[in-house]
C-alpha cells in the first residue's frame, strides 16, 4: 500500500502536469489566434485595395460615359431645328407640289372625256349593229 505522504506527492505532481498541459494548449491557443489575426488583417487590407481599385475603375468609366454624352449632346438637333428645317422642306416643295396636283387634275379630265368618248363609240357601234339587223 501506498503511503498518504505519497499519494498526496503524487496528486500534486499530476496537478502539475495538467496545469502545465492546460498552459500549453492556452499558449497554442493564443498563437493560433494571433496568426489568424495577421492573416485576418492582411486580408481586409487586400479588400480595401481590391476596393479602392473597382471604386477608381467604375469613377474613371463613370467620367468616360459623362463625357461621351457630353460631346454627343451637341452633335443631336433639338426639337426647334427640327421643326424649323421642316418648315423650310415644305416651302421649297410646296410649288411642286401645287403643280403636280394640277396636272393631276388635267390628266383627270381628259381621262375621264376619253371615257365618254370610248362609251360612246361602243354605243354607236352596238346601234350600228342592232340597226342592221
Amino acid at each position: 500500500m501506498v503511503s498518504l505522504r505519497t499519494h498526496l506527492r503524487e496528486l500534486a505532481k499530476l496537478r502539475a502536469e495538467v496545469r502545465a498541459e492546460r498552459d500549453r494548449r492556452y499558449a497554442e491557443v493564443s498563437v493560433e489566434r494571433e496568426k489568424a489575426l495577421k492573416i485576418k488583417e492582411v486580408a481586409d487590407l487586400a479588400a480595401l485595395q481590391l476596393a479602392r481599385e473597382i471604386q477608381t475603375y467604375k469613377d474613371e468609366k463613370a467620367n468616360e460615359l459623362r463625357s461621351q454624352i457630353e460631346r454627343e449632346r451637341g452633335t443631336y438637333a433639338t426639337q426647334n431645328d427640327l421643326r424649323a428645317a421642316v418648315e423650310r422642306m415644305e416651302a421649297l416643295i410646296k410649288p411642286l407640289s401645287d403643280y403636280v396636283l394640277s396636272q393631276q387634275g388635267r390628266g383627270a379630265l381628259s381621262s375621264a372625256m376619253i371615257g365618254w368618248l370610248f362609251a360612246a363609240a361602243g354605243l354607236a357601234v352596238a346601234l350600228a349593229v342592232f340597226v342592221t339587223r
